[in-house]
């Protein structure tokens, strides 16, 4: 039969090499017996026939490049073009292949060999029914794509495939989708560069760098015994798997450098990889006596500082006139993995142009981070999946986060076993497509080679990748823990395993590249140092410590934010058009239509074109913004539309984007569902550049509990912990509308409970203007020292209530208003006279009050005033206090609430309220009782609680036991 026949271009053509061989043996069995093959191979012999025998020799090499190649490699190996020796070539590609995949588990990768050794069969020639002498009879070309040219044979080629995949390196390539990503990897790693290339002097500065580490930590342990170091020792090559992730990506143009890392090895890294000085770390350690009594003082200031282990640090990195970028070493708590998504935020907010007009022009290659985590914590928390999802979102990709698990093999006192299902700690990553190489920690050489990859990589295709450096943990988990009541055979091995510096310079010697002197020479150059360090911080120990002077928040009132008229209903109208050939919604078109009069004289605007002109305006001054959340472009309840879809085409459109008087960008994403991570990451984000308004909303505020660590832990402690400044916007929807316990409650009270050292503001707004004029000052005081984040209660219902939207005028010449009193503050003496009952309260409960009240003549309730308070925290005690001074015949203060006694404001606003009114003035509560659950999930049941608190607000009664008076 002829190449050319016409059965050849269908199917035939599709399937060359071993796969050919397959449908060839498949066809065998077909012959036996037609039921012994899938039916739809099965219909593939019955409307073509056998496949062409000659067509296999000009095919059975994928890589021989032609038919007559591939005809004279057969050739020249006696090969006959039978069946039996396809099925050979078959099963040594399929061998190939499985050496490939399953490599990695005969791999040297584990230094202190403790793992059972793994079965190995699938990478063994005999499972396949292949000897020695059928692989010899195989060109190598045949099986392996990518063998040098010294390889001429499938026995030398399995050979050294089988050498390359079980060493000290293993790889784990074939989850990668893109064929061409897949093979790019598999060539590099069957390169023959593996370990790295290194000169003598390379060499030379890689021992030194290793002795570096090794004694850093001996001299702690030694001079300060007892304190807690989290040591780095038996993952001492973390340290120039830094320097050298560092050293290329600052080649590669990167001008900042972005990492995360737990307390583990961090001192270590501080000191070497961002440059802190020996004496400045020495100092931490050493305790003065009055030390402590200096460190409590600190406390009345708002900075109360965190443990040495926690803290960050910046470092310029310079070489030459072309290589310049700045290190950063991430804050972060002992929540492990948290600080990810914080690092992945300042990656792409060092990125980013925000400039122009438009959505901010991004350059992958400014920026690069490296997340350095523990092997228990990478697969144990649930943040780090969240983070890994960021890898190609548009919204918050940064073209790759290199990866370091710090693989010691322990979780505190829990082994491997105990902690994860998988076989790797790193498998987890392998759902996202990234690369992963598994490192022995005790050859350094070929950890840099590991490096060299991931750089590349990365380089290359803008994607992450993640080395798993394993080690071994030396001590326990701190330096007071004992671990062999728990690991006892892991630590009776590591008492006799040598330290990798020994073990490098010992292969150093043996191979002539340093002498034993040279060695002994970098040892003593070290210790020595080390001990000037330590004498130079003893003596500057005993000179006085300068005291840090207190910092003060204060609130500016000065702050205009208000706008002429005509300003706004020039951008008001620009919002209004749409590109040419736009199709629009119908009924979304008439909606924001209306804006077009809502400015003019007597009609009113709502919040979410407040918001809207809030945006435009910011944008206006230049500023720039980025928000994110859940459904965040059209809004939870469909009332922002910031942006538009085209109708027909889909394709999406922002007014705020081609508004001429913009000058800056406006960003805006639908966020991941993930509240922890992409809170994280907008708060990263704000810090790296604290002059973009950065908003994060949550769906409905009560999904923050999700990210309470985010706020615990970095947004509202994060500037007493390690004065860092944010400015960041939270948008918590809340409110009492009958929707059940989860779409009630933002849970204010748990802001409330954090607020302290002027820490934040926290704000629930009941006007349009109100928010308008907020979110104004919010970015006027973005870079300054008094910008602290905002958290907002947002609304729901409200956000269409009539009672909230605002005249034009207010907008023009309003400002904000930390408490709206609903009466007249310059009402006669007369009137104020009669006033017994003053209520407060906040948010939508007052808003339902108002509207109660507005059908009653004004002389029924003579004796009552309500105010509402629109800021919480910082609490605007002289606004209260000059309210309640208004009413000299005030019998009673009373706070009303529409959430449980227990959350929402009333513990705290309590305190406050009774230190501000006159002895004989009571303080009281009108609102629901104590529960666990935020509210009821019976729509009849909420009706008739809210209207119960209305009703006992009104007529000084409570109406049923349901609701709580007193």
């Amino acid at each position: 039969m002829s190449i050319h026949d016409e059965r050849i271009s269908s199917p035939w053509k599709s399937y060359y090499g071993p796969n050919y061989g397959y449908v060839l043996e498949q066809y065998e069995l077909y012959l036996q017996d037609p039921n012994l093959v899938d039916p739809s191979v099965r219909e593939l012999f019955v409307r073509w026939g056998e496949p062409p025998g000659e067509f296999v020799a000009d095919q059975a090499s994928a890589t021989a490049g032609n038919a007559s190649e591939a005809r004279a490699s057969l050739a020249n190996n006696n090969i006959q073009l039978d069946k039996n020796m396809i099925q050979k070539v078959v099963a040594a590609h399929q061998l190939m292949l499985n050496i490939r995949r399953y490599g990695h588990l005969g791999a040297d990768i584990n230094p202190l060999d403790l793992s059972p050794k793994a079965d190995t069969k699938l990478l063994e020639p005999k499972t396949f029914g292949l000897t020695k002498q059928d692989l010899e009879a195989i060109p190598a070309s045949l099986i392996w794509n990518n063998a040098p040219s010294t390889i001429t044979n499938g026995w030398e080629a399995i050979l050294r495939l089988r050498e390359i995949y079980a060493r000290s390196a293993a790889y784990e390539f074939t989850h990668i989708h893109d064929e061409q990503e897949r093979e790019w990897l598999f060539k590099q790693a069957e390169s023959g560069s593996f370990p790295a290339p290194l000169s003598a002097r390379e060499k030379e500065a890689l021992l030194e760098r290793l002795l570096q580490v090794e004694m850093f930590e001996n001299f702690i342990h030694k001079t300060f015994v007892g304190q807690k170091r989290f040591s780095i020792e038996g993952l001492d090559m973390l340290v120039p798997v830094l320097d050298e992730i560092v050293r290329t990506v600052a080649h590669d143009g990167a001008q900042h450098i972005l990492m995360g890392m737990a307390h583990r090895g961090r001192l270590n890294v501080l000191a070497h990889v961002l440059g802190k000085p020996y004496e400045k770390i020495f100092s931490e350690f050493h305790h003065a006596p009055n030390k402590a009594l200096e460190s409590a003082k600190t406390v009345n200031y708002g900075w109360t500082g965190d443990v040495k282990y926690h803290m960050g640090a910046d470092r310029a990195v310079h070489e030459g006139e072309t290589v310049r970028a700045n290190i950063t070493l991430a804050n972060n708590p002992s929540h492990l993995e948290f600080v990810n998504s914080v690092v992945e935020g300042y990656t792409r907010a060092a990125q980013e142009d925000r400039t122009k007009p438009g959505y901010p022009k991004q350059d992958l290659h400014a920026a690069v981070t490296i997340c350095v985590h523990g092997d228990a914590a990478f697969i144990g928390e649930g943040i780090v999946a969240e983070t890994l999802n960021f890898n190609n979102l548009d919204g918050y990709r940064n073209g790759g986060t290199i990866h370091i698990i710090a693989n010691n093999r322990l979780g505190f006192t829990t082994n491997s076993q105990d902690s994860r299902s998988t076989h790797y700690a790193s498998d987890l990553a392998k759902g996202f497509d990234l690369p992963i190489v598994h490192v022995n920690a005790d050859d350094p050489e070929a950890c840099l080679a590991a490096v060299r990859l991931a750089c590349e990589y990365r380089l290359r295709f803008n994607k992450g990748f993640v080395i798993d450096l394993i080690g071994y943990r030396r001590y326990g988990h701190n330096e007071m823990d004992d671990p062999e009541g728990t690991q006892p055979l892991m630590y009776k091995m590591i008492r006799n395993h040598p330290t990798v510096s020994t073990i490098y310079a010992n292969q150093l010697v043996e191979n002539n590249t340093l002498t034993k002197e040279q060695v002994e020479g970098l040892r003593n150059k070290t210790a020595e140092v080390l001990q000037n360090a330590y004498a130079a911080m003893k003596k500057q120990a005993d000179k006085k410590e300068k005291r840090e002077k207190q910092e003060e928040f204060i609130v500016p009132e000065d702050v205009k934010t208000s706008l002429p008229i005509e300003q706004l209903r020039e951008i008001n109208l620009e919002m209004l058009n749409r590109p040419e050939g736009f199709t629009e919604y119908g009924k979304l078109q008439r909606i924001l239509q209306r804006r077009a009069v809502s400015l003019n004289d007597g009609e009113k605007v709502d919040w979410a074109h407040a918001e809207a002109l809030a945006f435009a305006t910011i944008l206006a001054d230049g500023t720039p913004i980025r928000m994110s959340g859940q459904d965040s472009e059209r809004g939870t309840f469909s009332h922002r539309h910031i942006v538009l879809n085209d109708n027909v085409t889909g394709e999406k459109f922002s007014p705020l984007h081609y508004i001429p008087q913009a000058k800056a960008s406006f960003a805006i994403h639908n966020s991941p569902l993930s509240e922890t991570a992409v809170l994280g990451f907008e708060y990263g984000y704000n810090v790296f550049s604290p002059e973009t308004f950065v908003i994060w909303e949550a769906q409905y505020g009560d999904f923050a509990n999700v990210a309470q660590v985010i706020f615990d832990q970095f947004i509202s402690a994060g500037r007493a912990k390690w004065k860092q400044k944010s400015g960041i916007v939270i948008l918590l929807p809340h409110g009492y509308e009958g929707q059940g316990p989860e779409h009630s409650s933002a849970r204010l009270e748990r802001f409330l409970q954090l607020s302290a050292d002027n820490n934040w503001t926290v704000a629930n707004l009941t006007s349009a203007a109100q928010y308008f004029h907020l979110l104004r000052k919010q970015a006027k005081m973005l870079g300054s020292e008094n910008v602290r984040p905002l958290v907002l209660m947002a609304p729901k219902s409200l956000i269409r209530n009539p009672r909230v939207a605002s005249h034009g005028i207010e907008f023009s010449e309003g400002s904000f208003k930390p408490v709206l009193p609903q009466f007249s503050l310059t009402e006669a003496k007369a009137q104020r006279d009669k006033v017994k009952r003053l209520v407060f309260g906040t948010g939508k409960v007052m808003v339902d009050i108002e509207e109660a009240l507005s059908s009653a003549a004004p002389s029924e309730y003579e004796w009552l005033r309500l105010a509402r308070i629109e800021q919480l925290y910082p609490f605007p005690q002289a606004e209260v206090e000059r309210i309640i001074k208004l009413f000299p015949n005030l019998e009673e203060v009373v706070w009303v609430q529409e959430e449980p006694k227990n959350m929402g404001s009333w513990f705290y606003m309590e305190p406050r309220l009774r230190a501000l009114v006159p002895n004989q003035v009571s303080v009281s509560y009108i609102g629901r009782q104590e529960r666990a659950s935020t509210a009821s999930g019976h729509q009849e049941v909420h009706v008739r609680e809210q209207q119960e608190i209305i009703t006992s607000t009104l007529n000084g009664q409570p109406f049923e036991s349901n609701i709580v008076r007193g």
